[in-house]
């Protein structure tokens, strides 16, 4: 990789994969919400819409998805690229957000567990943009432990009545369809867990309002709730019991994934206090040749050259068909800690102008905090790594 030319450093890639990341930058400035724009899209939580269409005529939604489903047939280490270029070149990582939550925890399931019946109706509208993909797993009572949910599915022959209430549902306002996990028999455990997939449409479903959160503001979020929703046997995603090895499957691929535009962020932050650094004076020098700006300066630049390689560590694996769930885990726990970090870094070096919403650097901050606590919070990423250390 020409370091030169791209001005992303440490981690090689190839030159497709470079010429798509800058594609991606360019796509994005010029045609996805900037920060002008943002300053009202986020104190309104306006879901990009016509964003999302535009992402999927990019390409985005059908990289990961064999050519045979409408899709691109791309390895992750391209969709790691370009989610890395948007983050960098688009104010809107609630969009981006959104994307991710579609493609790694409802087309990826899908396409990994799915029959050919599932993979040939969802695939290509997921892939094309025309349908919007949500995951409905959490739930109030039971929030990291999943697999203590409430909600049913009571079998009558072909049929399966659904009940419960899921929350913090990305997308939930907007999907079209819904991978959704309940018990067939809580007596069993996790080994009752089965995974569904729930059209809007279907009779018994309903949205609940969306929610209004500290950052990320332009995904929408909300509850899904079943109330004696009735779908058939074709609309089992996998056999039953096998709820818990789909949801692993997700979170694998959503922890190690998930991050990849706020590499972007993290870059395009970096940038912005060097110039400032530079450009700013105070008694007679540029603030950059004060020690402590300057030290925080490094950390920011130590942080990112970290993240990279866990990120795309992450592409490679999948690539070869192995697993990555300790790497998903320390990928998610450290570039999450060093995003809210290094934002706050750069509201500091900012100052006051840092704290105001019109340089962006703020809502920089917001939407980090969230990465810290969505698809496993620090905590429970620090317990699958002690887990899968034999500890």
């Amino acid at each position: 990789m020409s370091h030169e030319r791209s001005g992303f450093a440490t981690v090689d890639l190839t030159p497709d994969q470079e010429e798509m990341l800058r594609a991606a930058i360019e796509f994005g400035r010029a045609s996805l919400r900037q920060d002008a724009e943002m300053i009202h899209a986020d104190a309104d939580s306006v879901f990009d819409a016509e964003g999302w269409k535009k992402c999927a005529e990019f390409g985005l939604l059908r990289m990961p998805v064999p050519a045979e489903f409408g899709g691109l047939g791309l390895g992750l280490p391209e969709v790691l690229s370009v989610m890395e270029g948007l983050g960098y070149a688009s104010s809107d990582q609630g969009l981006l957000f959104s994307l991710n939550a579609h493609l790694w925890t409802n087309t990826i399931p899908i396409l990994t567990y799915g029959n050919e019946q599932q993979k040939t109706k969802y695939l290509p509208l997921l892939s094309n943009g025309e349908w919007i993909g949500a995951n409905a797993s959490t739930e109030s009572d039971a929030g990291s432990d999943v697999f203590a949910m409430r909600t049913c599915a009571e079998r009558h022959g072909d049929r399966y009545i659904l009940n419960g209430v899921k929350t913090f549902v990305t997308n939930g306002p907007v999907a079209n369809l819904i991978v959704t996990y309940a018990t067939i028999d809580p007596a069993l455990g996790a080994t009752g867990i089965t995974a569904f997939l729930v059209e809007r449409d279907t009779p018994g479903i309903s949205i609940g309002p969306a929610d209004s959160k500290m950052g990320l503001r332009t995904s929408p979020l909300s509850e899904v709730i079943f109330e004696n929703c009735e779908i058939g046997i074709e609309q089992r995603l996998g056999r039953e019991g096998r709820g818990v090895q789909i949801f692993g499957c997700a979170m694998e691929w959503e922890r190690g994934c998930i991050l990849a535009n706020c590499l972007g962020v993290m870059r395009r932050q970096l940038e912005r206090v060097i110039r400032h650094a530079q450009s700013r004076k105070q008694f007679g020098k540029g603030i950059g040749k004060y020690q402590s700006v300057a030290n925080r300066i490094v950390d920011m630049k130590l942080r990112l050259e970290t993240c990279r390689p866990l990120i795309y560590q992450i592409g490679r694996l999948k690539q070869l068909g192995r697993s990555a769930e300790l790497e998903a885990a320390l990928a998610k726990l450290h570039v999450s800690e060093c995003f809210v970090q290094s934002s706050l870094d750069a509201i500091q070096i900012f100052g006051g102008y840092g704290y105001m919403k019109e340089q962006s650097i703020e809502r920089d901050l917001r939407d980090a905090v969230g990465s810290r606590l969505y698809s496993g919070t620090s905590e429970i990423q620090r317990n699958i790594i002690a887990k899968l250390l034999n500890l």
